[in-house]
């Protein structure tokens, strides 16, 4: 009788390596690369460890996503902060590029928490919370150049312009022309700085400028 093989230990960090393991693959390869074989075969695991710690692909997303929320939360919060010693302008300016610097840093999850169609996080507590979190820090900024009531509106144009810089550096004819990191932020440092006079010219009377 052949000796019964020992079963290989799971890894004390199984679950942060599939996470990271997944968001390396996003980042290289994009989502339809991600799956749970895959994620396994490049973390050096059996077929069946995720499904230790998650149910399936979209729980992996949804917790990527979920994270990926809490990180830009803490960026645009730190530029919220800037509201007691700096301008307006300032503040808007460190706000996108908070943004648009996380999108780069991170494009794989950035590619995925704002797209229903990869991710279903309304299935996600814990994403659904999280994507609240960072809009909230949105309409603080608001608030902080407008002052009360939070103008929905404002909030909006404000996200869709930071958000179409992030996409266009990252996918766009933008990331073509700016290879580098350097360059992109300070292309939206520059591009932002004129937004944000526009903004501020609609709101004399309001917080400090």
């Amino acid at each position: 009788m052949a000796p019964r093989r020992t079963p290989t230990p799971e890894p004390a960090d199984l679950r942060q390596r599939i996470l990271d393991t997944s968001r390396t693959l996003l980042d290289e390869q994009g989502v339809a690369a991600l799956s749970l074989r895959e994620v396994a075969r490049r973390a050096g695991v059996t077929h069946q460890a995720p499904y230790h710690h998650f149910a399936d692909r979209e729980s992996i997303l949804a917790e990527l996503v979920t994270q990926g929320f809490d990180e830009l939360t803490r960026r645009l919060a730190k530029a919220n902060r800037m509201a007691s010693s700096h301008s307006r302008l300032d503040m808007l300016v460190a706000s996108a590029c908070a943004y648009v610097g996380y999108a780069l840093d991170q494009p794989g999850v950035f590619g995925i928490m704002f797209r229903p169609d990869s991710c279903d996080v309304t299935r996600f507590e814990s994403a659904v919370l999280a994507g609240k979190r960072a809009h909230g820090e949105l309409l603080e900024l608001v608030r902080l150049i407008k002052g009360d009531p939070v103008d929905e509106l404002l909030a909006s144009v404000v996200w869709s312009q930071v958000h179409g810089l992030a996409t266009l550096l990252l996918d766009g004819p933008l990331g073509q022309q700016l290879p580098s990191r350097a360059a992109r932020l300070a292309f939206v440092r520059q591009a932002q700085l004129r937004f944000a006079q526009q903004v501020l010219a609609q709101v004399p009377g309001g917080p400090k400028a």
